[in-house]
This record gives structure tokens, sequence and C-alpha cells, in this order.
């Protein structure tokens, strides 16, 4: 019975030292409003109803709103425009040495070309119709045929067309020699520049890139495991492990409640080590997509006061609500 009573006080205390050392009641949410990561820019989103790995966004679009295409120059100022504070693009090497800005793997879907995206040069991939393969009614129409014609830029373009504005880089392969390229092309950069960089995608062209350019945040679903892991064994405590800094979480809307900390405590946690958090629509396993936050509902269920990241394919609806908001916060 004596150590039966040890256990229970101990639990109490264990249970208690927990709460009080991860609930956000006790602390000032952080000023400022969210912010804003626009996946692809300003784009044509999709039903992700039986989405898979490999199927082809293009052919199943909502009827476009606009005339947007992803990763693209005009499609990246029209992000900004609407409120992105940071704006995601995707990059191939191409054959002659340039990183070419596109989402694809592969051009069939998307172009009237054919074959892998890095098996071309910057010509032959400037010289596509990247709004060739939109469609919303199953092939009957196209409506932005012939309105991508030389719209694919490279990196380069893109951080001399916006060389005050932040980037999230996805490297598409997993060939660790993406990653030393890429380094090699960041080297380039000042130091202020690099700060507005960050970079994620296959485990070995992001180890690459890190060991070269520590300072740089990046992300691999390798890096967001071992943080997770480590942090939900360990982030009772407050400690915030080796693997959680310097680098940029995804958090999934539906599974944010299990970090110790959610959300005020964890921000203040992962921004003191150097780590920038960005929460994105809810996790399905059914779902290979990035799902964002999109909607009002979605919106509404960021916590009140949520100074943290949001990602979105929807900045032309975010962005403006967004704003809304912390206009009516201050006329309050």
């Amino acid at each position: 019975m004596k150590l039966l009573r040890y256990v229970l006080i101990a639990a109490v205390l264990f249970t208690a030292f927990c709460y009080l050392n991860n609930t956000s009641l006790f602390s000032t949410p952080e000023e400022g409003k969210p912010v804003l990561l626009a996946h692809r820019g300003l784009h044509q989103t999709f039903t992700h109803h039986d989405l898979k790995s490999d199927t082809c966004t293009a052919t199943r679009i909502y009827p476009p709103e606009h005339e947007f295409i992803e990763n693209t120059l005009p499609s990246i100022d029209a992000a900004f425009r609407a409120g992105a504070d940071i704006v995601e693009l995707d990059v191939h090497p191409t054959t002659d040495g340039h990183f070419a800005v596109f989402h694809d793997w592969t051009l069939g879907c998307r172009t009237e070309g054919k074959g892998v995206t890095r098996d071309h040069t910057l010509a032959e991939l400037k010289a596509l119709d990247i709004g060739y393969g939109y469609t919303a009614d199953g092939g009957m129409t196209f409506p932005l045929r012939g309105k991508g014609v030389g719209l694919m830029p490279t990196l380069d373009e893109v951080l001399a067309r916006f060389p005050d504005k932040r980037f999230l880089i996805n490297v598409k392969g997993d060939d660790p020699e993406e990653g030393k390229l890429l380094a090699a092309r960041i080297e380039g950069l000042s130091p202020d520049e690099r700060n507005l960089l960050m970079v994620y995608g296959g485990k070995q062209p992001i180890a690459e890139l890190n060991a070269r350019l520590p300072d740089i945040k990046v992300m691999s679903r390798d890096t967001l495991k071992r943080c997770g892991l480590t942090y939900l064994a360990v982030g009772w405590t407050g400690y915030v492990p080796q693997a959680c800094r310097n680098t940029l979480l995804l958090v999934p809307a539906n599974y944010a409640g299990l970090l110790w900390g959610w959300p005020e405590r964890f921000l203040q946690r992962m921004r003191a080590a150097g780590s920038d958090v960005f929460v994105t629509g809810n996790f399905s396993a059914g779902d290979p997509g990035t799902s964002g936050i999109d909607d009002a509902t979605s919106l509404a269920a960021i916590p009140k006061g949520f100074a943290g990241g949001i990602w979105t394919n929807r900045i032309d609806r975010i962005g403006p609500a967004v704003r809304e908001a912390a206009r009516l916060k201050l006329d309050d």
C-alpha cells in the first residue's frame, strides 16, 4: 500500500509538471500575424479525391478563377501581392547547368513535351507550353493551352526578379548531386540573401546541402521524422532536441494538438531553436498531395493569435482573410 501511494503521488506530480510546463494558458501570445507560405505561388488547384502519387493533377483542376500557372514569375508575383510572405517553388537541374523551376518530375502532364524534366536543356524546357495540359472538364477544353509558352523560369531568374523576398525551394529529385549543385548556386549569394531561403526535398540532396551550408534551414521526410519522434519523447521537459533545431517543420492541423506545448510554448521553443513552423491542412494517409489551410473553415481552426506559419494553396483566399482579421484586431 505504501509503495502504491508513492507511485500515485509520483504520477500526480509528473502529470502536474507536464501540464504546467507545456500549457499555453500562462503564455503570452507573440505579437504579429501568421506568416503565409504560398505553395506553388498562385496556381490552379485541383480535387484530391482518389489522388495518387503519379496522378496528373493538371487534368483534374477546378474551373479556373484566374489564368496564373504555378511556378512562373507572374504566379509568384501575384502570390506576394495577395499577401504571401514566402513562396514555395520546385527546381530541377537541366543538362546544361541551370535549375529550371517546374513542379513535375516528367513533362507529359502539364506540357506538350515528353520525358524526364531533368534530362533536357534549358532551351528545350523554355520552348514548352507549360499550360498545355490543364483541363477542368475531362479534356473537352484546355483553358490555359497556348498561354504558358516560354514561361518556365530558372531559379536565377526568380531570385533576380524578387531579390528581397523569401522562398522555400523544393528539390524534386533524391540525387545527392542535386544538393551539391544547389549549394554551389546558393553559396554565391550574400549572407542576407541566403537568409531568405529555405530548402526541402529528398533525404540525400538535403543532407548534402546541409553539410555544405549549415546556416540554411532545410527539411526532408527524414528530418521531420527524427524531430517529431524525439520531440514526442522528450518535449514534455521543454527540451528541444538537436533534430528540431535550425530546421523547417510542417505540422498537419489534425496532429498539432499532440505536440508538447502546442501552440504557444511549442512555437516559442522552436523559434528559440532557430526553426520555422508551418501548419498545413489535415494529414490523410490516402492523400499523397500537400493539403493546405485553403478556406475559411480550416483557417478558423488555427489557434487565435497564432503567429507561426500557415501553408496554403489558396493565397488568394487566405491572404485577404488574414489581412482583414488583422485590421479588425487593430480596430478593437
